[in-house]
């Protein structure tokens, strides 16, 4: 069975914001790795369009080798985008979702192949709620934002989680890998 792995990043204060942090070559290059690994990509419809950003990389490389690596791994990655209003992705290696996010999951995870990597916060904290993730790896900057959405909002049950490993970055920041240690109960 693939595994659903919540892959995200966060500041000190726990803000989830793809426009801030202090992104580097290391963690352009963790990230690009992540992704070669995995078999498909599950986004939102404010984050898929913020990645879309990568695309203009394809055609005209920035000059810094991990960012490029990085714009062709999340080129390659299939893309399932889940919207409510896009009509179409834009993007060759990306699909709208056809089905609701539980039952996509659930059939993606029973489908041989790599594993499902889910990079959107609202795609995040419904599957938290659904007791689908199986693994979390958030990146924690070093750092203070003061404003934004909060990673865990919104968030019905009680969750215990078992560290599994960490990764440490010269910028500061650290990519903590947990796994639910149980399942949820309800406060």
């Amino acid at each position: 069975m693939r595994k659903v792995i919540a892959a995200i990043n966060m500041t000190l204060d726990g803000i989830c914001d793809h426009t801030t942090g202090i992104p580097d070559e290391d963690l352009h290059q963790h990230y690009a790795e992540l992704i070669d690994k995995s078999g498909v990509l599950l986004y939102g419809r404010t984050t898929y369009q913020l990645m879309q950003f990568w695309q203009t990389l394809l055609n005209n490389p920035s000059g810094i080798k991990s960012m490029n690596d990085f714009a062709l791994s999340i080129d390659k990655i299939p893309k399932i985008v889940f919207s409510q209003t896009l009509k179409n992705t834009e993007w060759n290696s990306a699909e709208l979702a056809t089905k609701d996010l539980e039952k996509e999951v659930l059939e993606l995870k029973q489908q041989l192949g790599k594993d499902i990597l889910i990079g959107s916060r609202s795609l995040i904290i419904q599957l938290i709620n659904l007791n689908l993730i199986d693994e979390f790896q958030i990146c924690i900057y070093p750092m203070l934002e003061g404003k934004g959405l909060p990673l865990f909002d919104k968030i019905n049950d009680r969750t215990i989680f078992r560290l599994l490993k960490t990764k440490i970055f010269d910028s500061g920041a650290i990519v903590l890998y947990y796994e639910p240690a149980q399942q949820q109960t309800t406060n």
